[in-house]
């Protein structure tokens, strides 16, 4: 005879199997239990509605329209091992994700497993639409990076003038650029500019800082008058006061030997040395930015002879930290230039990476100009 604790338990036994009967189906996601032989020995509501009252009693992968079973049963592996194991499944032309755990009897042996269908599609589809968005504007970045590493200018010796650099963006496109061309017979254009910011917004303004500065044929062989009329037209462009680069501007001319600069707000003032000198080319100015509706930039001038280098760079270089924030700075830079002269340029970028530990935090462009007899 069973005593009144006895039949209290037998009842909320009871009345638990049927909230937990209840739980299964009212619930949006199929669930199914699966015993040892494959066969469907349960389903609830959701997925009886979807796929018919007649799968209970047929193999598991029946129900899936499948003559075999799966590769990679869950099911098994949960019934033989004990463990909760997920997979993701398409039925039907729709994503599921699937969850199946052990159900034991009351010896506590498991004699099958419960299986949980959660329709994944809309959050699957929009994955694969993202996967298929970002391997396009890799694609589409990798084009614009070829073609802005196509725009720089050619090394080697012009006449009399020879040109080296390094280039290397912290990202795929970079913010930096610079260019020499010709103004006409005796004069020849230099520039190294910095855009705010990096990414493909600071490359696509460093494709216009090229393309006005080198149309400028009028104004070229005037540095001071070059960068205001740049300024004129970056204002035409209604962009916001967060949108702005520095510039450092020269124009050398080969038939009397001058160089004369003009500095936008380009804090890495480049050097000009030789065996026996070294001189910051020093200039102020304002970047070209919308905050001032004209600027007028003063013009230096210095005379070059042959031997003369001159280093432009950008602030990738001097601000690069190493473990302990401590900045290269522009000490680096004349450090390299006293003990390695002749090998400037690789040896700023060894030195920039050993600093900061093979972690390039900014675009950097290290650029030489040498002049010749």
């Amino acid at each position: 005879m069973l005593k009144k604790d006895d039949l209290v338990k037998k009842k909320s036994i009871g009345e638990y199997g049927i909230l937990n009967y209840h739980v299964l189906e009212g619930m949006a996601d199929w669930v199914r239990v699966v015993n040892r032989e494959n066969m469907i020995i349960y389903a609830n509501k959701a997925m009886k509605d979807d796929l018919g009252d007649d799968i209970v009693g047929i193999k598991c992968y029946e129900s899936h329209c499948k003559k075999d079973k799966c590769n990679f049963c869950i099911t098994q592996r949960s019934i033989r091992t004990g463990e909760t194991i997920q997979k993701e499944e398409i039925i039907d032309g729709k994503y599921y994700s699937v969850k199946s755990s052990p159900v034991k009897n009351v010896d506590g042996e498991i004699f099958a497993a419960v299986e949980v269908f959660r329709n994944v599609t809309r959050e699957r589809k929009l994955e694969l639409e993202l996967i298929d968005k970002n391997k396009k504007m890799s694609k589409d970045l990798q084009f614009a990076k070829r073609i802005q590493e196509k725009i720089l200018p050619k090394k080697g010796r012009r006449e009399s003038v020879s040109l080296d650099y390094i280039y290397k963006p912290s990202e795929m496109l970079s913010g930096d650029m610079f260019d020499m061309f010709n103004i006409d017979e005796d004069n020849i254009g230099i520039y190294i500019s910095d855009v705010a910011g990096n990414g493909v917004a600071a490359s696509m303004m460093t494709m216009f800082i090229r393309q006005t500065m080198r149309i400028m044929k009028d104004e070229s062989s005037s540095p001071s008058k070059a960068l205001s009329e740049l300024h004129d037209r970056f204002l035409s462009l209604n962009l916001e006061i967060n949108n702005y680069f520095t510039i450092f501007y020269g124009v050398y001319n080969r038939d009397t030997g001058t160089f004369k600069y003009v500095n936008a707000g380009h804090n890495c003032l480049p050097i000009k040395y030789n065996d026996n000198t070294m001189v910051l080319l020093e200039n102020k100015g304002y970047p070209i930015t919308s905050l001032f509706d004209k600027i007028v930039y003063e013009e230096k001038e210095i005379q070059l002879e042959a031997g003369d280098k001159i280093l432009f760079y950008t602030d990738g270089i001097t601000e690069a930290r190493d473990s302990s924030g401590k900045e290269f700075g522009i000490e680096g830079v004349l450090d390299i230039i006293e003990k390695h002269p002749d090998n400037i340029l690789n040896e700023v970028e060894d030195r920039i990476i050993n600093h900061s530990w093979g972690e390039q935090q900014d675009d950097f462009a290290i650029v030489l100009l040498e002049i010749h007899g």
